[in-house]
């Protein structure tokens, strides 16, 4: 029996069936010692354990993405693969709006990730299922010399995806960028809270709503991980988000498409006003959910629609012909008869 994952996930997400833990623990063998049975008498695992996440974290990228021998550091950031994949999903369908609905595939075409981690999920789920280039940003070392490592582990994605330290933290675009490069779409997740005591509270208050409170005196433990540049940035979300949209405005033309995700519902206001000082030429809020979790996935664009028109003739694979249905295909006219 599948273990059932939450409602919500995009039509295309892999994970939308559920977990088959037989294969995945057939992927991964550590995993079985964390798989238990919940109240349902359905398969799970402890989502308030660091381990269990990492293991069913690895057979999903092994099963579902063909990536081996997938691990973090401790500490490190371990996300829930689904809206990872989620979030893949749904901006390969902003660059198919460009098209009627045709999604560009291929190595063509080239996505910069902010903030890459140790994990380097959006990447590898990315070339997985559509097959684009990646340039990993990130302000640690540690964690780039770990993505190293997996890419290291599955010969050819060294060729699709390239990793950039960036050595201002403050910076988000500034400093990393080739002379004349230009990227399809931008994509980020960024630091959720304000300082490492907000962070810590959100952990306390996810353990409780798991129903492992933490022991008096103990720190809260994360079950998802995350160094402090994975969970807090000055100002949060709202802060992250407002100087990426300001930084983007001074490179207008080397991105088609500026994104990132929104999960707190009250920063959205401050998020669109941000847009507004910069006057994007159009822009998308693309609503997301993982069961009872709603966020927002918000893009911009500094082209016009003949500018955008023109970038994709010009950097984007021609789409595949549509096959005629049988009642419309050409029918071979008779040779003639001496």
């Amino acid at each position: 029996m599948n273990a059932p994952t939450k409602p919500g996930l995009h039509s295309r997400n892999r994970h939308g069936q559920g977990y088959d833990f037989p294969t995945l623990c057939a992927a991964a063998p550590e995993l079985a010692a964390h798989v238990i049975t919940t109240p349902a008498g359905t398969p799970s695992i402890d989502f308030a354990q660091p381990k269990a996440v990492k293991a069913l974290n690895r057979a999903l990228l092994e099963t579902a993405y063909g990536v081996h021998n997938w691990t973090i550091p401790p500490g490190y950031l371990c996300p829930p693969i689904p809206g990872r994949a989620d979030l893949i999903h749904h901006l390969a369908d902003l660059l198919a709006e460009e098209r009627r609905g045709d999604i560009p595939r291929g190595p063509g075409l080239h996505v910069l990730d902010i903030g890459v981690g140790a994990n380097g999920v959006y990447p590898l789920i990315g070339q997985a299922e559509y097959g684009w280039q990646f340039v990993g940003v990130d302000t640690d070392p540690v964690a780039l010399d770990n993505v190293k490592r997996i890419l290291a582990a599955n010969p050819g994605l060294g060729k699709t995806i390239t990793l950039r330290l960036q050595p201002v933290a403050e910076h988000i675009f500034v400093g990393v960028l080739r002379s004349g490069e230009k990227f399809d779409l931008s994509l980020c997740n960024p630091p959720f809270h304000a300082s490492p005591a907000e962070a810590q509270a959100a952990a306390l208050r996810k353990q409780k709503h798991l129903g492992h409170g933490a022991p008096r005196g103990a720190a809260p433990r994360l079950n998802f991980g995350g160094q402090d540049n994975e969970l807090w940035y000055p100002g949060g979300e709202r802060g992250f988000v407002t100087r990426m949209i300001e930084e983007s405005a001074t490179i207008p033309k080397r991105c088609l498409w500026f994104s990132t995700l929104v999960s707190k519902a009250e920063n959205l206001r401050h998020v669109e006003a941000a847009l507004a000082r910069v006057k994007p030429t159009a822009t998308r809020i693309l609503p997301m959910a993982q069961g009872q979790k709603q966020s927002r996935l918000v893009a911009w664009t500094f082209l016009s629609t003949k500018e955008r028109s023109a970038w994709r003739k010009a950097r984007w694979p021609a789409p595949a012909p549509m096959a005629l249905p049988v009642e419309e295909m050409p029918v071979a006219s008779p040779e003639p008869k001496d």
